[in-house]
């Protein structure tokens, strides 16, 4: 056999050069186009039908808080009528001053913002800390602790009632705020919660980068964890405010009306044998102030939060 049969490997057959005649063939073309997304680089706006149904969800989400409103600002006749009115009435102001001073919403406010302030903070940072150890840390028992802290969120709160009110009681926190907070500084839904999303969010070459650079748990927490769980942190917050503030059933059980909450002091506003609907409904506006301002303050950041972890990838 002579060496003019043998095949001479040109500079144009490497093993690339092949790859890319593949893909600038027709078939190739063809492929790439089948898999590509059909919306890839296009904007989409959102059209005339998304607009008449996001109006009318809003519309129906605003409707008792207006409803509200006009309760407040009518008096009792007016409001208990056939049909009910559906413009404001003259009467806010008036209404406003009696309930704030009949139920005493002073003090209540301020009872209450210190009580779902403590316990919002103090379940987003317990929370924070439990989910990032259920999440990345390895030590024993951790699936077993996980599913006792999921397991508690099966056990209704009405069947501790009577047991946390006698512990309350012998640690001299009856009708007192300690009794309210305790008791709540920390949720299951909320360890659940941080937990799958530090799963996901923090990758585990972070948490060992940490580790090499000689940090412990604590400054890994402090560095790491934190900034990348402030969109949850933020929602976690919140939520658990919202439902701390309107909480009725604990704190009507553990505390009195001379140290109420804001739910527990409106009830002043029902009694007697004939309730005034107008003066109800200003005393849930009242209520319904702090939470409105809250979110009106802080909302864009926690909505900005939530888009940030969305698409963060």
């Amino acid at each position: 056999m002579t060496t003019d049969s043998i095949p001479v490997e040109t500079a144009d057959a490497r093993p690339g050069t092949a790859q890319k005649e593949r893909k600038d063939s027709p078939r190739g073309k063809r492929s790439r186009q089948l898999f590509r997304h059909p919306g890839a680089g296009r904007q989409h706006h959102a059209g005339p039908v998304a607009y008449i149904l996001l109006g009318i969800a809003s519309l129906f989400s605003l409707f008792p808080l207006y409803w509200t409103m006009v309760a407040a600002s009518s008096d009792n006749t007016r409001v208990t009528q056939s049909p009910p009115p559906f413009l404001p009435g003259p009467h806010l102001l008036e209404n406003l001053g009696k309930a704030w001073q009949d139920a005493a919403l002073g003090k209540a406010m301020l009872n209450s913002m210190i009580v779902a302030g403590v316990i919002a903070l103090s379940t987003v940072l317990f929370a924070t800390l439990a989910g990032f150890a259920f999440a990345k840390l390895r030590f024993k028992g951790r699936n077993v602790l996980l599913m006792l802290v999921i397991g508690t969120m099966l056990v209704p709160p009405q069947l501790g009632v009577v047991p946390l009110f006698m512990l309350m009681t012998e640690l001299g926190w009856g009708q007192r705020l300690p009794a309210v907070i305790f008791p709540t500084l920390v949720s299951a839904v909320g360890v659940f919660f941080m937990r799958q999303y530090l799963t996901e969010a923090l990758p585990d070459e972070l948490v060992e980068a940490g580790r090499v650079d000689g940090a412990h748990s604590l400054r890994i927490f402090w560095s790491i964890v934190l900034p990348i769980a402030r969109p949850p942190m933020a929602v976690l917050f919140m939520i658990t405010f919202v439902h701390a503030w309107n909480d009725f059933f604990w704190p009507f059980i553990v505390l009195d009306m001379t140290n109420p909450t804001v739910p527990v002091a409106l009830t002043q506003l029902s009694a007697g044998y004939v309730r005034d609907q107008s003066l109800i409904m200003a005393g849930a506006l009242l209520g319904t102030l702090p939470l409105l301002a809250m979110f009106i303050i802080f909302g864009r950041q926690i909505v900005g939060g939530i888009m940030q972890g969305a698409v963060k990838g």
